[in-house]
């Protein structure tokens, strides 16, 4: 997808997201107070910066971090680096995240941010220096106990860890070893967690067993298809492997593929890996959008980019269930097709939500001076995200009404009562 579609794609995101916010406010008939905050962000944070290139010419980037609400805890939220990156995007995933960490009920808010750029134009010392560059400029905006950044699309381990060095570097020797947690998604060695890099993708795994548990469904029979090959696709794809569930079809931004036979997630990821794309796996046929979208399945596991299931798109879908591994990857028009054609959904701010609750637990870690093994990482996780699921299917069944809804319900009935106990200052 070129970035002229990405952003006319994601032109009405945040009216989306407002859209959204206002069903689920009314049902619950939310404060008139409280929805005016949260209806808005607390701080916009736009930062431009130089950069030297690698043939001594002076590029200036566009960077973004937007804190939608902390009320109950520090700021949290990726950084993406991606051409199509702009305020009202980056505005659109804070309020996401708030959402997010209220429904799973960890004591995180909401943020968003990311750098206006192709990474694939750069070398890895100008993507080096570009990331050093922004963490510079965003200076004490982000903290440990303040704003928590993490990767997000086309950023990873490796950034986080030049960003964890460069913020360190501007704070006070005697601060640096208790503020290793002001960025998570780090390497392992630089005291990430294990389990963080399939966080997103197991998250999503284990709604999907709740999902199939609720319908008395043989997840060892199901077919699947993904949209998005990166860390999240490709997480849940596997995990999915696990289960004895096969993949039919995969669409990325370099082409789409489909074998009725199967694909296997492990050899595709590792083709990917090396090729940066999916086009060219071979034995699998290449076909077009229309085809992909109309292929027959049980789950449809959108794990791209915003506005991917629309008025258009969704008529053509013949699944059961879309599990949400992207964030925001259905429009308002989308779900109300979904509805009517009765397929499933579980929703992005509950089904992608294990990133932010591995995140909350590396963040733990690195406080408290430890290291789980990846048995504790995943019991947790699993505990989680199924105490938020089973939460968000008692108010969708008691309240007949739709599965987004149900979890924005769950997530502001918990800031509604957090901002009732603490009240406004002054």
């Amino acid at each position: 997808m070129n970035v002229q579609t990405a952003k006319k794609l994601k032109g009405s995101v945040y009216e989306n997201v407002l859209r959204q916010f206002d069903r689920a406010a009314d049902l619950i008939k939310l404060d008139d107070g409280v929805r005016k905050i949260l209806r808005t962000t607390k701080n916009e944070i736009i930062v431009h910066f130089p950069v030297r290139m690698d043939d001594g010419r002076v590029e200036v980037f566009t960077g973004y971090r937007v804190q939608h609400n902390d009320i109950l805890g520090p700021f949290k939220g990726g950084l993406r680096f991606h051409p199509a990156v702009d305020i009202d995007e980056v505005r659109s995933l804070a309020t996401w995240m708030t959402w997010k960490s209220a429904i799973v009920n960890i004591p995180f808010g909401g943020a968003k941010g990311g750098i206006q750029m192709d990474p694939s134009k750069y070398s890895i010392k100008e993507i080096e220096r570009i990331t050093r560059r922004f963490t510079f400029a965003l200076g004490f905006n982000i903290g440990p106990e303040y704003d928590i950044p993490a990767p997000d699309v086309n950023t990873n381990p490796q950034i986080m860890a030049w960003i964890l060095d460069t913020y360190l570097s501007t704070v006070a020797p005697g601060d640096r070893q208790r503020s290793t947690h002001v960025v998570t998604g780090k390497p392992l060695e630089s005291g990430g967690s294990i389990g963080r890099d399939k966080a997103t993708g197991q998250g999503v795994v284990f709604c999907i067993e709740e999902w199939a548990k609720e319908k008395n469904f043989d997840l060892s029979k199901a077919t699947y298809i993904v949209q998005g090959f990166g860390n999240v696709g490709s997480w849940t794809a596997k995990l999915l492997k696990r289960l004895g569930a096969k993949l039919l079809a995969v669409e990325d931004v370099t082409g789409i593929i489909h074998d009725p036979k199967g694909i296997d997630p492990e050899v595709l990821a590792e083709f990917v890996a090396e090729k940066k794309g999916i086009r060219g796996f071979p034995g699998a046929k290449e076909i077009d959008h229309d085809t992909f979208l109309q292929t027959e399945a049980d789950i449809f596991i959108p794990a791209a980019l915003e506005n991917q299931i629309t008025a258009e798109t969704a008529p053509k879908l013949k699944v059961k269930l879309v599990a949400e591994g992207a964030n925001g990857p259905t429009d308002t028009d989308g779900d109300a097709v979904l509805q009517e054609k009765k397929i499933d959904v579980i929703p992005d701010v509950l089904c992608n939500s294990g990133g932010v609750i591995v995140s909350y637990f590396e963040w733990l870690q690195n406080k408290r001076s430890e290291f789980w093994e990846l048995e504790e990482v995943d019991y947790k996780l699993r505990k989680k995200i199924t105490t938020a699921y089973q939460k968000v299917a008692d108010v969708r069944n008691t309240l007949k009404t739709d599965p987004r809804t149900a979890a924005l319900m769950v997530g502001l009935l918990n800031l509604d009562k957090s901002y009732k106990l603490r009240g406004i200052y002054p």
